[in-house]
């Protein structure tokens, strides 16, 4: 491979394995708080014991988040320093704004969370708990505004191929912001939601039945149940915004060779880019004109002939793939919702589902992001800085090394964190006795002391 291509790869892996932790923290933190807040109104022990088991799993996702990250952007400056030449002027403050208003947040809070629960007095563990939450939504924003304006940029002047900020307010809220960053946050909700239904089910199969498991089971699933819908509807009106301001992106998601209208939504087929057509196509008549235009002629844009878009197949089967994982979990959650109504109980075959599907989220963020940033290509800044013309001239090679040498690594490391959440739920409960744990909410003053 040339080298462009194993920057490209070594990208994506690295990105890959980072935001499958951030998906993870941003909404677990709200979830702990939100428990926390019910412990201290209720000072029912069951909910400092959700607390004191899921505040681990944050604890290893932050962990793994942060060394990630920093790896990741090491490759700003090696592989892709093209990159910052052109677009430091905006991309240096949001990365610096992202570590100096909520990293630092997050960093100095987060061991008053872990630790100090009954070092501090509780409205301080509370409140620490809460900035670490508001932290962790604000470094996705930061990082999401960057990547919404290299998708729909704006707000720039282009200075001999240098881009300088000319309207601050215009990048952060560009055209696409909006919608990217309320669709990750419903996606990490839903993660969350899974992954606490897939260990509190195995849990539960493993005859742990107590008032702990029980209810978090039925948060998640009561957050998953209205969560799964409502990323459906923030999924097609991001769909919507995508097609006015990147319409190849759409075109190579339904894999539509020619602008016309009369567009079949195609269910599955296997795109050829060689021929400029679908084989084995199964199709719905009529179906993406009425999806992207709501009209059966509607005109849906088709791929540039000239081989100015994104490569198809990638991108269309990691959209198929996002879409029917969102239906699956909505179908798993509103199914579990009705059975738990119903039967105030889980059922094995059920239990066995929420296990299976602990990472759907996970697959479900990861396809996302694959459409999102293939879909990009042949630009780095959408229509404006080529992805080839940014990467730095290292021999491929030496990128070939590196990239084997994190690919072992980072296979290692998500064996061995999925090991430990199972681990953690096989030893059960948050380690910690909640008869000792409940005074810390419903006296105060002993926490202080």
């Amino acid at each position: 491979m040339d080298a462009l291509t194993l920057a490209r790869i070594q990208f994506a892996a690295n990105i890959s394995f980072h935001i499958l932790f951030p998906t993870i923290t941003i909404a677990l933190a709200w979830v702990l708080l939100g428990v926390k807040l019910a412990a201290n109104r209720t000072h029912d022990p069951k909910w400092m014991a959700i607390y004191g088991f899921w505040v681990k799993i944050f604890a290893l996702s932050f962990a793994m988040g942060v060394v990630s990250g920093i790896t990741m952007s090491f490759q700003f400056g090696t592989n892709w320093s093209g990159f910052m030449e052109h677009t430091s002027n905006i991309a240096g403050p949001l990365l610096a704004f992202e570590v100096l208003t909520a990293f630092f947040l997050e960093a100095v809070f987060v061991g008053i969370m872990l630790f100090g629960m009954r070092r501090v007095p509780n409205w301080m563990h509370t409140f620490a708990t809460a900035l670490v939450a508001a932290g962790t939504s604000l470094s996705a924003f930061w990082i999401l505004a960057l990547n919404s304006w290299m998708q729909t940029p704006a707000g720039y002047v282009l200075v001999d191929g240098v881009f300088h900020a000319q309207d601050w307010w215009a990048i952060l809220f560009n055209p696409s912001l909006p919608y990217r960053f309320t669709h990750m946050l419903i996606a990490s909700g839903l993660t969350v939601s899974f992954i606490i239904l897939g260990l509190s089910s195995y849990r539960w199969l493993r005859g742990e039945r107590t008032a702990e498991v029980m209810t978090a089971l039925r948060m998640a699933g009561a957050m998953a149940t209205v969560l799964a819908p409502v990323q459906i509807f923030v999924g097609d009106q991001h769909g919507l915004n995508t097609l006015e301001y990147q319409p190849q992106k759409v075109a190579a998601i339904e894999a539509n060779w020619q602008t016309r209208d009369h567009v079949p939504l195609v269910l599955f087929a296997w795109p050829d880019e060689k021929a400029r057509e679908n084989r084995f196509e199964v199709t719905i008549p009529d179906g993406a004109s009425l999806i992207l235009r709501h009209s059966a002629m509607g005109e849906v844009p088709g791929l540039d002939p000239n081989g100015e878009h994104p490569p198809v197949a990638p991108v269309f089967f990691a959209f198929r793939i996002m879409v029917g994982l969102g239906f699956l979990m909505l179908a798993a959650a509103w199914t579990g919702a009705f059975i738990l109504k119903r039967r105030k109980d889980l059922t094995p075959w059920l239990a066995r589902t929420y296990v299976a599907m602990t990472f759907a989220g996970w697959i479900a963020t990861l396809c996302g992001w694959y459409v999102t940033e293939i879909g990009r290509q042949p630009w780095i800044v959408n229509g404006l800085l080529r992805t080839a013309d940014v990467a730095s001239p290292i021999p491929p090679g030496w990128i070939g090394l590196s990239l084997a040498g994190y690919l072992i690594v980072y296979i290692a490391l998500l064996a061995a964190y999925i090991g430990v959440i199972f681990y953690l739920a096989r030893k059960g409960g948050g380690g910690e006795d909640p008869t000792k744990i409940a005074p810390a909410v419903a006296e105060p003053s002993e926490a202080g002391a």
